[in-house]
């Protein structure tokens, strides 16, 4: 007999997504929608990668209550969204940019950075830079508590300390 426990894996990880998988799984079970926006080069990226998105709490915390989605800035492949088609454009920035990126950041294009978008896709909030867990696990709770409803990130910051 083979113990359950033996069964269920050790590694248990942040299960990304594209866009278009976010999308469609969100038609059939709305969550809120949690995105990783990267490039290959970026070497905060990287370390966010083998750390904070290794902490068991924001796994957990992703995959209870957001879509993750892993969104580089630089891919060139096209993304259908509500009609519209996102692409590649070669002659903006360091190695162009892909529209989504773009229109997510409001064209300020630092990485990493994470948008948090509501079931609708309604922008809850963007947050640029290399973030340590405890820091992102705050992010993550202003927007699965719905708190960004009641108030503004910096009350939500001032309140909790």
């Amino acid at each position: 007999m083979v113990d359950q426990k033996d069964q269920t894996s050790t590694t248990d990880q942040i299960q990304w997504m594209t866009w278009e998988e976010a999308t469609e799984a969100n038609k059939e079970n709305p969550k809120k929608i949690f995105v990783d926006v990267y490039t290959k080069w970026c070497g905060y990226c990287k370390k966010m990668d083998r750390t904070t998105f290794l902490d068991e709490s924001i796994i957990k915390e992703l995959g209870d209550n957001f879509y993750a989605v892993k969104l580089d800035a630089e891919q060139r492949e096209n993304i259908n969204f509500n009609g519209s088609d996102f692409k590649f454009v070669p002659n903006r920035g360091r190695n162009g940019v892909h529209q989504l990126a773009y229109a997510l950041l409001d064209g300020r294009m630092s990485f990493p950075s994470f948008v948090l978008l509501d079931e609708t896709f309604s922008r809850i909030m963007v947050s640029p830079g290399y973030k340590e867990a405890i820091q992102l696990r705050k992010e993550l709770e202003f927007a699965s508590k719905e708190v960004y409803k009641e108030k503004s990130w910096n009350e939500f910051l001032r309140d909790s300390e």
